[in-house]
């Protein structure tokens, strides 16, 4: 119903804020990521979903459609409902959910409240085949990266990693952090990975 609303932020909560737009005040649920990124009367647009249940009406903000996608793909599973996806949206950044969901780390979204281990395991096997190694790197601002030309390598170089007693969570971050320029080769990325774990 709603794409999104750009107006002026007129408050900041633990978990929610208020954008003004049109003379309306509209209350929306958002993500800890969400809200430590806006200040009071700056203008914002935030990307919206809305939940209707039998007994409510809810907005959710996001900063960027990618938040709102990953969202609605954590409402997808079973036993997530809104205020669940915030939750893990709160504790993990959207990259950090892939890199969680594509290393089988369901440890990470537990950590979110309200999730609890058997949930978290069900969003790793549900959200799997529906997130991509390339969309970690994708929004990389090295805009010389070939992100198909360098899926491989990131690979071999995330299994390097993970053999030298790295966790696959550990390896991919350390990874996004190099931003792999094409044509590396995979010992290029391992020691300027590794640089960045030591």
């Amino acid at each position: 119903m709603y794409e999104y609303i750009k107006g002026t932020i007129e408050r900041i909560g633990v978990g929610d804020l208020v954008i003004e737009c049109g003379g309306i005040g509209y209350h929306l649920y958002a993500s800890t990521h969400v809200t430590e990124r806006l200040s009071l009367h700056e203008e914002a647009k935030l990307y919206t979903h809305l939940s209707v249940r039998e007994d409510d009406m809810s907005l959710f903000g996001f900063l960027s459609a990618d938040e709102l996608a990953a969202f609605r793909m954590l409402i997808s599973v079973s036993g997530i409902g809104p205020k669940g996806a915030i939750a893990v949206l709160s504790e993990l950044t959207v990259d950090d959910l892939r890199i969680a969901v594509l290393s089988d780390d369901h440890k990470a979204i537990a950590k979110a409240q309200g999730i609890g281990p058997k949930t978290a395991q069900k969003v790793v096997l549900e959200l799997r085949d529906k997130m991509k190694l390339e969309d970690v790197f994708a929004d990389s601002e090295d805009a010389s990266m070939d992100v198909s030309a360098t899926k491989d390598t990131i690979s071999e170089t995330a299994m390097a990693l993970s053999s030298l007693g790295y966790s696959n969570v550990e390896a991919l971050r350390a990874i996004k952090k190099v931003q792999a320029a094409d044509g590396m080769t995979v010992e290029e990325l391992l020691k300027a990975a590794l640089k960045h774990m030591l």
